[in-house]
């Protein structure tokens, strides 16, 4: 026997069960004025940065003989014409263009690149631009209002909004470097956004949105606005970023426990030097092959990535104090000067 439904149901009318003689209350004074609030920062925002983001546009050898179109975003960080942007938007460009949200377009030659951090810098012939104002990244804190603003898909001066989610993070660039305190957000990045701002409530650059993981949701990281101003000042005056580099090649392998309780390790893990490149700075010093690092100027040294950091902060020119244990169980400190890559 077939239930037998109210007809109002089979008519589509209203549900009886359900009062449709209740007005929803008004929303709460307070909510009103949090998301005004919220809403004239980021509109104060977006009209801020309006004339110094760019959408970048690059023309590349498709490789089946053919050129291709590709865009990115970048912003202006200084009046006479510097734009930073990702160095994988413009890594095989073989010509660049920025356009303003004016209509303007210019093209742009790459100042310098640096794939370790993925950052490029851009200049463009023409004064009186308007610069960012670039705030302190180091001053961000887990669940801080951000908002990227850049040309995802192509669609330009596109604004999203999110918290940070973590800082601190870890990103791999092109290069196998490890690019440190790297900012996580849960802002809606798309291809395209890459090289734009990542800026604060109040219109400061603290970031540049570099990655995002596919197939994911809420996995947006940005370079630190600290690891861009260095990056930038050294292309800026050279074209290139210079590292300190020791001339070796090393892998991450396990200390015996022994060796790590005799020599009081903090680490399970070191450096294993398997090459050396002739007459580099390791080798000079009296580095061998099959020596284990154990630290660097008093810090241990657990991985490559470890390794990396501290050649990251080093100068070239300037004593290290390395610490191996040799074959046989002997420790050694030798002063290695590095060398600039």
């Amino acid at each position: 026997m077939k239930p037998e439904w109210p007809s109002q149901f089979l008519s589509g009318e209203a549900d009886p069960l359900r009062r449709t003689d209740v007005t929803p209350p008004p929303p709460d004074d307070d909510d009103i004025d949090l998301l005004d609030a919220y809403s004239r920062a980021v509109i104060g925002v977006a009209e801020r940065m309006a004339p110094s983001v760019v959408s970048v546009r690059i023309t590349a050898d498709n490789g089946q003989g053919g050129t291709g179109q590709g865009a990115g975003s970048g912003f202006v960080i200084a009046p006479d014409g510097f734009v930073v942007t990702n160095h994988h938007v413009v890594e095989k460009a073989s010509a660049v263009s920025v356009v303003f949200t004016d209509g303007r377009e210019l093209a742009a030659r790459v100042v310098g690149s640096d794939p370790s951090t993925d950052l490029a810098l851009l200049r463009v012939p023409e004064g009186g631009l308007v610069p960012v104002e670039i705030g302190r990244s180091d001053n961000l804190r887990v669940g801080q209002l951000v908002i990227a603003i850049g040309n995802p898909l192509g669609f330009q001066s596109t604004v999203s909004t999110g918290v940070v989610s973590a800082l601190g993070r870890s990103l791999r660039g092109q290069s196998g470097r490890l690019i440190e305190n790297v900012i996580q957000t849960d802002v809606a990045l798309n291809p395209g956004n890459s090289g734009g701002p990542l800026v604060d409530s109040r219109g400061r650059v603290v970031g540049v949105n570099t990655a995002m993981i596919r197939m994911a949701q809420g996995l947006c990281f940005a370079i630190p606005s600290a690891t861009m101003t260095w990056v930038v000042g050294e292309l800026m005056t050279g074209g290139r970023v210079h590292r300190a580099v020791l001339g070796i090649v090393g892998q991450t392998r396990p200390v015996n426990r022994r060796v790590q309780r005799e020599f009081n390790l903090s680490e399970p893990t070191a450096v294993e030097v398997v090459s050396l490149l002739p007459d580099g700075p390791a080798h000079k010093a009296g580095v061998r092959e099959r020596d284990v690092i154990v630290s660097m100027d008093g810090l241990g040294i657990a991985s490559i990535d470890d390794l990396q950091r501290m050649l990251t902060r080093a100068s070239a020119g300037k004593p290290m104090a390395v610490t191996v244990i040799r074959h046989g169980g002997h420790r050694h400190q030798i002063d290695v000067i590095p060398a600039q890559d």
